[in-house]
């Protein structure tokens, strides 16, 4: 038996494929990556790319918030931005939302993205000891 437990919120859309939102390993949070759809399922793909970005690592933040972390807890984020000229903008955006939490980030520009949406975040994440996981619906795997 894995001590794997999924993390699964409805304040971030259900996986749309065979994956789950995250996946705690011991005080490990894989986050997998996070388009620009909000939690009821509606995409954003033709919004503005600062809109896409946000609401993308806004679902991040909400799934790491599942499982008992802050952004502080983030060792790692990884950005697939559509167009190095988003570049900036995802910065801009990204900062603000992490505040004064400065994890190793990689942003990777990209030619395109499925659905034709223009950012995902992916992110892992190492929580207190003391952090539970904050929603009902986790279960172990």
């Amino acid at each position: 038996m894995s001590s794997f437990i999924t993390i699964d919120t409805d304040r971030a859309p259900s996986p749309a494929g065979h994956y789950v939102q995250a996946k705690l390993a011991g005080q490990h949070l894989y986050i997998s990556g996070q388009l620009p759809i909000r939690p009821d399922g509606a995409p954003l793909r033709d919004e503005s790319f600062a809109t896409q970005a946000g609401q993308a690592i806004d679902n991040m933040l909400a799934v790491l918030d599942a499982a008992g972390g802050t952004p502080s807890d983030l060792v790692r984020v990884t950005a697939y931005i559509v167009g190095v000229s988003n570049w900036p903008v995802f910065n801009q955006v990204y900062a603000a939302r992490l505040g004064e939490a400065r994890p190793a980030r990689t942003v990777v520009p990209v030619p395109e993205l499925h659905y034709g949406y223009l950012v995902e975040v992916d992110a892992i994440a190492v929580l207190p000891h003391d952090a539970p996981a904050r929603q009902a619906e986790n279960s172990p795997d």
